[in-house]
């Protein structure tokens, strides 16, 4: 166990937690933004890459793949929007008959195999023909450049979209349903186009992770939604910790890209440690639920306190 060796694996595990930590961002918009459990993710995590490493190999150009993909995810976020609000399917089980759905339709899209590979020696890198992979492990320094690089555009994208009028009432639902509506916001359009922008973001970074991987696997999105959440609350949590008052919605979104950046960092040491691999969900399970736990236990404590002040004056 060098401490050098596991230095050298933290740029990959940088790389990757910013990938994810994108993948995160959309999960927010419906676990915190919308207030709604939405457990399409996993299948559109694998449809991002089905849907790249696809048209990858049929010599569509890899930035172009990655906007298909990023339509395929919206779309599969508005079928499970048009569940549940139109045909009065509970969110979480419109999810997951979407995901369920979308094993049968990722198969299909990769010719009816688990997996298919796009070998980075016959496409290249972009930065190398302007067609080739976006990230790829082989190039670590530029993967976390282009990784950072789409993460901030993300974050730019979504810090203006929810300053806008739209995106205010899509808040604003997630907020108070009953209020909104009253105000004459359609919350049930604003849940349907919640669910979509989610979901398209997360095939955009699952289509990133194909070309980082340079392989797409119908099982790849599997425990996505575990890992997002992760990301969210150890990003909550640090910026609690760091900032005791409001901060700037951008900050806050910030945060949960890096908090997906420091549960890979997580999982780098635990591999590091030689601890057993098919443990790692056990492990992630743990940390999501220390995190989960700490706030709680932070403001049950504080409560306690105040009491007791209360009572000793």
């Amino acid at each position: 166990m060098s401490l050098l060796n596991l230095l050298s694996r933290l740029p990959a595990a940088a790389a990757q937690g910013m990938i994810w930590g994108i993948m995160a961002l959309g999960v927010y918009i419906t676990f915190r933004v919308l207030n709604l459990a939405d457990l399409t993710v996993d299948g559109t995590f694998a449809l991002g890459g089905a849907v790249s490493v696809m048209l990858i190999i049929s010599g569509w150009p890899a930035w172009l793949s990655v906007l298909a993909a990023v339509a395929a995810g919206l779309a599969a976020g508005f079928i499970t929007g048009l569940l549940h609000t139109k045909l009065g399917i509970p969110a979480i089980l419109a999810g997951i008959l979407t995901q369920f759905s979308l094993y049968s339709i990722n198969l299909r899209i990769m010719g009816m195999k688990s997996n298919q590979t796009a070998n980075l020696k016959n496409y290249g890198m972009f930065f190398e023909n302007g067609k080739g992979f976006l990230v790829s492990s082989r190039f670590i320094p530029m993967a976390i450049l282009a990784g950072g690089v789409l993460a901030i555009l993300v974050l730019f994208a979504l810090y203006w979209y929810f300053g806008t009028e739209q995106g205010s009432a899509m808040r604003a639902t997630g907020c108070n349903p009953n209020m909104s509506s009253a105000q004459g916001i359609n919350i049930n359009n604003m849940k349907m186009l919640g669910l979509a922008f989610s979901n398209g973001l997360v095939a955009f970074s699952g289509a990133l992770m194909t070309q980082f991987q340079g392989t797409a696997d119908v099982n790849m999105g599997r425990g996505a939604i575990v890992i997002g959440l992760a990301a969210i609350v150890i990003g909550e949590v640090l910026h609690g910790a760091l900032f005791k008052k409001n901060s700037n919605f951008a900050i806050r979104l910030a945060f949960i890209v890096l908090g997906g950046i420091l549960y890979y960092f997580v999982m780098t040491v635990i591999l590091w440690l030689k601890l057993d691999a098919n443990d790692l969900k056990l492990f992630t399970a743990i940390i999501v639920a220390i995190f989960l736990a700490v706030p709680y236990l932070q403001e049950k404590a504080r409560s306690s306190f105040t009491r007791s002040g209360g009572k000793g004056g």
